[in-house]
């Protein structure tokens, strides 16, 4: 039978109708073989050379085996080409950005100062924050997955998820991964600084291979600080499209390379985003603190509800303060939407986060940054109890 290694010299052999080894010749290739007649067909001009005589020729010993049909190889998949690399932001329009600023003026940060050195909270904020990097550094046997989501634009959904993976990638030694599975112009690569795009989650799903190794992954992957990675949803163009075979194909592959994965959701009632939930150890609700956002994430919790318990046990509501004085009683609000069951997380307001650029952890107020790492600790512990 003919094989892939050789088969010039498979069909050579075959035409022949050798039964041995090739001779000896390059790469297994027969020493010679003798040339064939030419035919009328093939002689040029008006004369014509006539064909040999027809000669018998003598009858084999044994008769000689047909020669097998030889069936092509089917083609190798082709990988799709790379993009061009794109920038996150247009240089003329990051010309206009100002100098980013601290979450809390300085009057604040004084007042704090000088009251945790004269009362004994101090001590207890320090327990409370090494129990919650405790919690936040315990080892997974499969890596975990978060899904962030919304129920409309503008409610903190993109720099929650930002929050909760730079979080992770600070306290966790594993690799950390932040997937934008928002293509519809999503801010998520903005948020976290990075500068280049090139590959998106539609193209790693055409990719991605069981045999890969962490190294091959990364390279299509954004890096950031602290064993990072980012996996844009597209390279800022309106049209972008992501269904959700190709978001279960690369949410399924990427798994076990990455510790913790923190999805950033499109908003509800989205496809993607209700796959991206149901298949998640742990879903975070992003609202704003104001009474339609409040009323709206209400009614969705009231909807999970009906779901099976582990869906509202699971997640976990921001309400996110986007002025310095909300228009709602936000503890009381949030009372009222942990009466369904879930569990409710307030991000106060913060003027580095309010401007909207790169997040830069330095410079959020402490009490943004103490939220934060609460709720990250609460977040992963909820995605350890699901399996």
């Amino acid at each position: 039978m003919p094989n892939g290694d050789n088969w010039q010299g498979d069909v050579l052999r075959d035409l022949r109708g050798a039964s041995g080894p090739p001779a000896a010749g390059t790469g297994g290739r027969p020493a010679s073989v003798p040339p064939a007649p030419p035919s009328a067909a093939q002689t040029s001009g008006t004369e014509r050379i006539p064909a040999p005589a027809p000669q018998q020729a003598p009858t084999p010993a044994h008769p000689q085996a047909p020669t097998p049909h030889r069936t092509p190889a089917p083609p190798r998949p082709r990988r799709p080409s790379a993009p061009d690399s794109r920038a996150v932001v247009d240089s003329v329009l990051s010309g206009t950005a100002r100098r980013p600023q601290r979450g809390e003026p300085v009057a604040v940060r004084v007042a704090r100062a000088v009251r945790r050195i004269v009362s004994s909270s101090a001590a207890r904020e320090v327990a409370e924050l090494t129990r919650t990097a405790e919690a936040l550094q315990q080892p997974v046997t499969t890596g975990r997955q978060i899904a962030v989501t919304s129920i409309r634009g503008g409610a903190g959904k993109t720099t929650v998820a930002a929050l909760l993976g730079t979080a992770y990638a600070h306290y966790r030694q594993d690799p950390v991964l932040l997937v934008e599975a928002d293509p519809a112009l999503g801010s998520l690569p903005l948020r976290l600084g990075a500068e280049t795009l090139r590959w998106t989650t539609a193209d790693l799903a055409d990719i991605v291979e069981p045999q890969m190794s962490l190294l091959d992954v990364t390279g299509y992957l954004v890096q950031l600080p602290e064993n990072a990675w980012l996996l844009p949803g597209s390279q800022g163009q309106i049209g972008a499209m992501l269904d959700t075979s190709a978001y279960e194909r690369v949410m399924v592959a990427l798994r076990r390379y990455f510790g913790v994965t923190v999805v950033d959701c499109e908003t509800l009632p989205a496809e993607v985003a209700r796959v991206a939930l149901s298949a998640s150890q742990a879903r975070v609700l992003a609202a704003p603190a104001t009474l339609d956002g409040v009323t709206s994430t209400y009614a969705v919790l009231q909807w999970m509800q009906g779901l099976p318990r582990h869906m509202i046990d699971g997640t976990v509501v921001v309400l996110s303060s986007t002025v310095a004085r909300p228009g709602i009683d936000v503890e009381a609000a949030a009372e009222k939407l942990r009466s369904t069951g879930a569990g409710v997380h307030v991000l106060p307001y913060d003027r580095h986060l309010a401007a909207g650029g790169a997040l830069r952890t330095e410079l959020l107020g402490r009490p943004t940054r103490l939220a934060a790492t609460r709720l990250a600790g609460e977040v992963f512990q909820l995605s350890q109890k699901r399996r």
